[in-house]
This record gives C-alpha cells, structure tokens and sequence, in this order.
C-alpha cells in the first residue's frame, strides 16, 4: 500500500497526498517552477538548494529517469511535491522511474497534491518554509518547522560548490580554444557543455578562489556561475569579482549577475514568489526585442544604486525587474536568468556566443 504524507507550511496549511522517493522528513523553502517539462533537470540544478520544489504542470516523471539530463553531481532540492506521479514512464532512454530517482537519492516526495491550489496560495501570500512528512501530524510537523533556520539566512554556495578546480570535459585538450575560468557558485552542467561545444576549454574553481588564483590560471574569460541563496551573504565572491573587473572579460549568469551587481554599487531584494520556470519574457533595452527565458531565482538586483559605468541591457516584462547589466568601458556583460536553458527554450544561447565573441575582441 502506498504511505500517506502532508505537505506542511510554515502558515499552518495542509496538504495531503501519497509518499513517492525517501520516507525521511525534510524540510525548505516551498517554491513552484512553471516549466512543463525538464523535472531532471530540475531535480539537479543548485539553484534550487535547500527548498522543496513544486512543479505547477500536473504530471510529472512521465519520460522517466536517463544518465544524462543532470546538472550537478546529485539531486538538489530538499523535497519534491507533484500533482501525479508516473509509475510507467515511457521514453528509450529511461532507466529508473522518479519515483526511484528520488529514493535512490534519499530525498522525499509528496504526490497527489492539488499543486494549482499550492501555487496560487504561494503567489499570493509569497514563498514560505515547508514541510513534508509521513510519520507526524500537522501540528507536530509545524512546531518542528518553526524551530528550523529559514532559508536565505545561510551561506548555501559552498554546500554546492566544487571542492577542487577540474577543467571540463575530464579529458579536454588545454589548449582548444579560449580558457574560460569558472568561478563555481552553484554551476549546471549545460554551461560548461555550451562552452565547450563553442570551442572554449572551461576550467572550473571552487567558489572561495581569490582573483589572485584565478589570473594565475591565465584565462581569457571568466564565468561567475548561477546558484543558491541571497547575493548578501557572497562577501568573498563580491572580493574575488572586484579584483577581476578590468583585468579579463567577465560574465555573470543568475546569482554571478548579482554577485556583479553589488560589484558595481547596487543592492538585491527578496522577490515575493521569484522566477522560476522556462517561460518568462525579457526586453533587450537596445534592440527592444523580446526573449523568452528559463529562470530560477529568488533575489533581484536593485538599480538604484548602480554606478554610472554600467546600464541595465535587459528588464524583465512582467514586472520590470533588472535582467542583465552591461558595463560601459570594460568588456563586462551579466543575465539574471538562463541562457543554458536545460530546462527551457534556446532562444539565448546567442548570449555564450556574444561573450566568446567579447573575449576574442579583447585578446585580438
């Protein structure tokens, strides 16, 4: 027989289902993401560390379960709320089922959820912490989640950092093309496959790297990668940006655009429900064009106090939030969302091209 769980927030709401992957007790900060496809991919990005996952499209683990739509090393989320779960995926590639992706994993899940209801009651009220459980009632699940840290008040970066520099692919020929050093805040996998299929030889350092050890490596490039938490708490990686501005060519994706952002003098701001999905339009504030992007984050840059050295190159359509800086004189560009995709459209992978393109300009 299947177990029965609840999902419990920090509110007291209660949402009832069936236990799928590990039967421990977890605990995050619940947040939905609006991409119909891509749950693996999902599953491994470190961005979404620490929180409890809901995915708004109702069934998921259809296609099951294969060796390669990973973006880190393992499953990242803390917990994983469905509306159905798929016990018969069918796909070629498939090799396990979600539901033994998750157990394999040890991280639990709660199916049969009515996640419409979930996410409009997170858009409304903002994201909150939560609970899944399978062995406690509400009110006990409650009192132990309001003894637990809430998310964003701890340094989650070097939890899915690197631990030693690698260079990407293991066997990779140093001397291919340029030499992008990537500082690791939560890096996926699609960047540095995006990379290389560019041409480029990435090098991969642990988030804590100096720019002192990081020109030691002579790049051509460097990459401030994607990843969890609030920008606030990433002092050392704010240091290590300063001293790489105006010394080799720099991009910023995600958490790496915020770490810039406060670089060159602006502050970030808690979003109420953040962006999370593969469907959110961005204005190119040149071109005026618009994009659809993959996104996943909680913060935004605030452009208030942004030196007058960089301009806003791209706004988000929705709510006008910042979604990419560009500097005036140095060869610096950021994104707040994703241009790797994986999941999500690849209408910006013109972007990996436009830095390789800034970096050869530079050495030419």
């Amino acid at each position: 027989m299947t177990a029965s769980a609840l999902l419990v927030l920090e509110d007291g709401t209660v949402f009832t289902g069936t236990a799928i992957g590990s039967p421990a007790r977890t605990h995050g900060e619940v947040v939905f993401c609006t991409a119909m496809t891509g749950y693996q991919e999902a599953l491994t990005d470190p961005s979404f560390a620490e929180q409890v996952l809901v995915m708004t499209f109702p069934l998921q683990g259809n296609y099951g379960i294969n060796e390669y739509d990973v973006e880190s090393r393992r499953i990242q989320v803390r917990g994983f709320v469905v509306r159905e779960d798929c016990a018969t995926p069918s796909h070629w590639r498939s090799r396990r089922t979600l539901h033994e992706y998750l157990l394999e994993n040890d991280v639990p899940g709660i199916a049969g959820v009515d996640t419409r209801a979930l996410t409009r009651k997170l858009r409304t009220g903002g994201v909150m912490m939560g609970a899944v459980t399978h062995d406690e009632t509400p009110e006990q699940a409650l009192a132990r989640l309001r003894d637990l840290p809430r998310y964003g008040t701890t340094d989650l970066v070097p939890w899915v950092s690197t631990r030693t520099s690698y260079e990407f692919p293991a066997d990779a020929d140093a001397h291919r093309g340029p030499r992008i050093v990537v500082l690791d805040l939560g890096v996926k996998y699609n960047i540095l496959r995006v990379l290389h299929a560019l041409g480029c030889a990435p090098v991969v350092v642990p988030c804590q790297t100096g720019a002192e050890d990081i020109l030691a490596l002579k790049p051509d490039g460097v990459l401030l990668s994607p990843g969890p938490g609030d920008p606030a708490l990433l002092d050392y990686a704010v240091k290590t940006a300063s001293g790489l501005v105006g010394k080799v060519p720099i991009m910023g994706i995600c958490l790496g655009h915020q770490v810039l952002g406060r670089v060159f003098g602006a502050s970030s701001f808690k979003l109420k429900f953040g962006h999370r999905g593969a469907n959110h339009p961005v204005r190119d504030e040149a071109t005026g064009r618009v994009y659809i992007t993959a996104q996943n984050h909680g913060y935004a840059v605030d452009d208030a106090g942004l030196s007058g050295d960089v301009v806003v190159s791209h706004r988000n359509v929705n709510d006008g939030t910042v979604e990419g800086l560009m500097h005036r004189t140095e060869p610096v560009m950021t994104i707040q969302y994703h241009s790797e995709a994986s999941p999500g459209p690849l209408d910006n992978m013109y972007l990996f091209e436009r830095f390789v393109s800034m970096i050869e300009t530079v050495h030419a």
